[in-house]
């Protein structure tokens, strides 16, 4: 079917609703609105300047910027050129920014924020392509900077006129973005994705959570992922206001303070979430602590019922009902009240998580895409919800598994190719025309899609038997007392895990036992945290096969974290990365076991 160009969605979106309120963003101790009109003047002015400085069709323009209302301004402001965006992440080394604007070609960045603009200014020098750099909320640096605000305040009709004007010209088979991946190894390969691929996935995928103006946003995951962007296309294009976080760090308040109906998260923020609320369980004492074990034991009884449709018992339901008054609807309010539905996306969530949430009537949808498919490619729904999976296909794509269990894909929201590589892009397709996902996972009698693991992840161990690890770890980290867990066992005898505790939830428990710790390395080094921890790995072990149980595990006294170099932005782990830092506790874990030591995962 025919889909239309992002400017379209927009233009028609902005006419539609009229929303008074379409952008958020806090300002101080306030959250301060930006209309529809409003927005669209921002547009048009930053489109013009650009058109000034020679910016057209074709044309890259780097877009440099946190989650704030400038970065849906300058996205469309430079489609509307029929010219294409290059997004950075906010947190960018200079390095990797410098790589990015120069492979692309940018000719011109667009940055917001203080913190931002001093990041591309380290690397100004190493970007002999970049004519002209446009800065917005940071006016008191200079420096042959043009200034956002000068170009939005004099725009008026006559600019919105000529918007439009351009913008109906932009066809949606032109490039309107070059995404460039993160990446759990190698350097970074860029994305190209037309208007098409997106408003596909935007129509597609997204349909039957019947967004509208009754909504609201909270924009928290990077805008510069492509996960985060659909999700802001889905609201903007459906009338939803949409409130930008700047900082990760701020979401919980936020979601006290905004209240929204709907987000976007990733399995990091669910696993925060679900142990943070384990630890003020924890941490109760008396009455209300035996309230909160009570009602963690209805939770589980109730799974079967609520988050996979089955028949409950009438007392089981009954006992729902008080723990919910007394408990769940406390979690509820924490997320702020009114969350009618979270996405899930950018890896798999554990099934423990997932029936947690739908137990206490908190609803996560789980999909499954990649930046080469705009990026959903399955997802879960209110009409077709299956917990522990993906979800079924969305419309007019198309998936099918091959011999080797890797996850083939075809339809409107694949990818053009690898920006400047024509060999990466040939080798990401089969000849056939499908595009190789890299990820593993299988379609059962009902169509939903299970995904198991990424291939390159999976660990082969020497007696030629292959451990998927991320399930693992999900299960790990699904334990009160384990905040973050990485899995090893390439070429070696046995399984292995680094695990992070999470301190916390330790500090409470050791406390019940009479414990204190002075840090997180003598929590970590403690033998009886070591027993607390064991205790939980054993569990787990019960319930895999004898190849994949963890025999050995080493206590981390910091978790993995994305300025460390061992998260992607996604919060997905970079296993090379960790297996490179952690070396010396690898080696220990496998010191008294004859083998060879296994080459560098590639």
């Amino acid at each position: 079917m025919p889909y239309p160009s992002l400017t379209k969605k927009l233009l028609d979106a902005v006419d539609r609703f009229r929303q008074p309120q379409t952008q958020m963003f806090k300002a101080g101790e306030r959250w301060e609105a930006i209309s529809a009109e409003e927005m669209l003047r921002h547009i048009a002015g930053l489109s013009r300047g650009l058109a000034e400085l020679g910016v057209g069709v074709g044309d890259r323009v780097g877009l440099f910027s946190a989650n704030r209302p400038e970065w849906h301004v300058a996205d469309f402001a430079i489609l509307g050129l029929g010219a294409i965006d290059v997004p950075i992440y906010f947190r960018e080394s200079p390095e990797r920014m410098a790589y990015i604007l120069n492979h692309s070609g940018a000719k011109v960045v667009f940055v917001a924020g203080v913190e931002q603009a001093q990041r591309l200014l380290e690397c100004r020098a190493q970007l002999p392509a970049v004519e002209h750099v446009i800065v917005a909320g940071a006016p008191e640096l200079d420096g042959n900077l043009l200034h956002y605000e000068a170009l939005v305040a004099a725009a008026g009709d006559a600019e919105i006129a000529a918007y439009r004007e351009r913008a109906a010209q932009v066809a949606p088979d032109q490039l309107a973005t070059i995404v460039y991946t993160s990446g759990t190894t190698g350097e970074p390969k860029g994305v190209m994705l037309t208007h098409a691929n997106l408003t596909s996935n935007e129509i597609d995928a997204f349909e039957t959570l019947e967004y509208g103006p009754r909504d609201l946003a909270l924009s928290f995951l990077p805008l510069s992922h492509v996960y985060e962007r659909i999700m802001g296309y889905v609201y903007l294009f459906n009338g939803v206001p949409v409130a930008y976080l700047e900082r990760m760090e701020d979401v919980a308040q936020a979601l006290l303070e905004v209240r929204p109906t709907v987000a976007a998260a990733v399995p990091r923020f669910f696993e925060k979430v679900y142990a943070n609320v384990m630890e003020s369980g924890q941490k109760a004492v008396g009455y209300r602590r035996q309230v909160f074990d009570w009602a963690m034991h209805v939770l589980r009884e109730a799974i079967p019922w609520r988050a996979y449709g089955r028949t409950a018992p009438a007392d089981v339901k009954l006992s729902w009902q008080v723990a919910d008054r007394l408990v769940y609807s406390r979690i509820r309010a924490g997320l702020g009240g009114r969350i009618r539905a979270f996405c899930s996306g950018g890896a798999p969530l554990a099934r423990e998580l997932a029936e947690f949430f739908w137990a206490i009537d908190i609803h996560v949808y789980q999909g499954y895409g990649l930046t080469e498919t705009s990026p959903v490619i399955a997802s879960n729904n209110p009409l077709a919800n299956r917990v522990g999976t993906v979800g079924r296909p969305i419309p007019h794509v198309e998936v099918r598994i091959a011999d080797d269990g890797e996850i083939l894909v075809r339809g409107p929201c694949v990818m053009q190719g690898y920006y400047g590589n024509t060999e990466w892009t040939r080798e990401a397709f089969t000849e056939d025309g499908w595009l190789r996902t890299g990820d593993i996972g299988r379609l059962d009698e009902y169509g939903y899609l299970s995904v198991t693991d990424r291939k390159k992840d999976l660990l082969k161990t020497a007696a030629g038997k292959f451990v998927a690890p991320q399930p693992i770890e999900n299960s790990l980290k699904a334990s009160p007392f384990i905040s973050n867990a990485a899995v090893v066992g390439d070429k070696r005898k046995f399984v292995v895990a680094l695990i992070v505790p999470h301190f916390e939830n330790v500090a409470a428990r050791a406390r019940e036992a009479g414990l204190e710790f002075s840090s997180n390395a003598e929590m970590a080094a403690h033998p009886w945290v070591r027993e607390l921890i064991g205790k939980e790995v054993e569990a787990l072990n019960a319930r895999l096969a004898q190849y994949e149980t963890i025999k050995r595990f080493a206590l981390l006294d910091h978790d993995f974290t994305f300025d460390g170099g061992q998260l992607t932005h996604t919060l997905k782990l970079k296993r090379r990365v960790i297996e490179q830092q952690c070396c010396d506790v690898i080696e220990q874990l496998y010191a008294d076991v004859e083998e060879p030591r296994p080459a560098p995962r590639k």
